[in-house]
């Protein structure tokens, strides 16, 4: 089945992307839906790890045991933190995640050091305010406020990033499900959560910038660890997939050959794990490695080809955009690439003409 965004827009949520598949799923569900839920959890989960029987689409290539944790946290009445390195697809997770069991997955909010307490649960149109007074006209909702009182589930992303007291305003709103408006009166003065509403935060454990959770915080949230792809094959149907997906998208088409493809995963397990399949050990950079830069190379190195290069993708193209994401981190992790192309590059292009022209782009780490 297609998926498509609407014209014009560089990136619709997941629910107007994937609007066909969700429609067919919600067709086709006899399951038991909790309340304020659009799919039963089977149906979240067949949209998430797809169903090739109604030509639903994987969308998360992972651990399909943690979706189905996932989706019984969300029906319980805790929170649901996903954690991990960056770029394991966390935040595209809760957006799936959110997309089909609210309907909408834009009541988010993005976690900051300067992140307040009133972007997160309500502030005021200050004209009104002084006009008129506290009242519901003059009442600005926030991400979290919608959620409650339209039985959502309510994304945080970047969760730690956000300084300790503000994170502990949500202590009491997972609790008691109810926010308090002091400044309202009588009924208005309590928002109540709907059924439906949870809290879907996600956390990165490698940023620079975290801060510690208090105890009382992460008891109200059970956590779930989003591990980066370790099977290589999976991971190659994934940068393929993704990559067409952004080429798509982009309205650019290219030449882009699976022993390409190949080429760019196996470079990232390479210098993710410090080994490669020949058993020869590589310094790890210290840049992440992830499938989701994989794919930001894959697409960049695609660009390159189609509108600097002759249209066919080649190990140049990667080679070149591998080297600049190895180095946007710590500079001194030229060292260590250098050793990997000249040990195990160097290797490799003796008997392939791609990892040979990998070779070629060497130069580009003397500039």
């Amino acid at each position: 089945m297609s998926t498509s965004a609407p014209q014009g827009i560089l990136r619709a949520p997941a629910e107007q992307t994937h609007a066909q598949e969700l429609a067919l799923l919600a067709e086709k569900d006899t399951g038991p839906r909790p309340e304020g839920w659009k799919l039963s959890p089977r149906a979240v989960r067949r949209f998430i790890v797809g169903d090739e029987k109604l030509g639903i689409t994987r969308k998360f290539y992972g651990d399909d045991a943690l979706v189905d944790r996932c989706v019984v946290t969300l029906m319980s009445d805790r929170g649901l933190l996903l954690v991990g390195e960056p770029g394991t697809a966390k935040s595209m997770l809760s957006e799936l995640l959110t997309a089909a069991i609210s309907g909408r997955s834009d009541r988010t909010i993005q976690g900051t050091a300067g992140t307040t307490e009133d972007q997160i649960k309500y502030t005021w149109n200050f004209a009104l305010l002084l006009a008129q007074g506290p009242s519901t006209r003059a009442l600005v909702k926030g991400p979290l406020f919608e959620a409650m009182a339209g039985g959502c589930l309510c994304r945080f992303e970047e969760l730690t990033r956000v300084q300790p007291e503000i994170q502990d305003s949500l202590i009491s709103l997972l609790s008691d499900k109810v926010l308090h408006v002091p400044e309202l009166a009588g009924e208005d003065s309590m928002v109540f959560a709907a059924r439906g509403f949870n809290v879907l935060a996600t956390a990165n454990i490698r940023d620079r910038g975290v801060h510690e959770m208090s105890s009382a915080l992460k008891r109200r949230f059970n956590f779930e660890t989003v591990r980066p792809i370790n099977d290589r094959k999976l991971e190659i149907q994934l940068v393929r997939e993704r990559t067409q997906a952004l080429l798509a998208r982009a309205q650019v088409e290219v030449d882009l050959q699976p022993d390409v493809v190949e080429l760019l995963v196996t470079a990232f397990h390479d210098l993710r794990h410090g080994v490669t399949g020949e058993g020869v050990v590589v310094e790890k950079p210290t840049a992440v490695m992830s499938s989701a830069e994989a794919v930001s190379v894959g697409y960049a190195a695609c660009l390159d080809a189609h509108y600097l290069g002759g249209g066919s993708v080649a190990g140049e193209h990667v080679a070149k955009q591998l080297i600049g994401t190895v180095l946007k981190d710590n500079p001194d992790d030229g060292k260590k690439l250098r050793h990997y192309f000249d040990v195990v590059v160097k290797q490799r292009a003796q008997r392939d003409s791609q990892w040979k022209r990998v070779l070629d782009a060497r130069r580009e780490l003397e500039r």
